[in-house]
């Protein structure tokens, strides 16, 4: 969430370019959950505690994240042209 609350900000010109750096380090942590989300999967699974099924909320958290990629994508190339101040 922190993430896209600095690209927005960045992109509404609330915040200056230069916390680019930082929202390149919080994309890099977001990957995180994306990892402890397969882990817990792994686990439930390997274990047998339980059944596990991909309900909406996959399918939503899936795009949060595409949505995410793309405005940092978007902000990365706005700032390569100077479009961003």
């Amino acid at each position: 969430m922190a993430k896209t609350v600095a690209l927005a900000l960045v992109h509404l010109s609330k915040a200056p370019l230069a916390l680019m750096p930082a929202v390149q380090i919080l994309g890099k942590l977001a990957m995180a959950d994306v990892f402890l989300i397969a882990v817990y999967v792994t686990l439930a699974k390997g274990v047998a505690v339980g059944r596990v099924e991909t309900a909406w909320g996959l399918w939503l958290f899936t795009a949060c994240v595409l949505v995410s990629l793309g405005v940092a994508v978007a902000t990365g190339h706005l700032a390569k042209r100077g479009a961003l101040r």
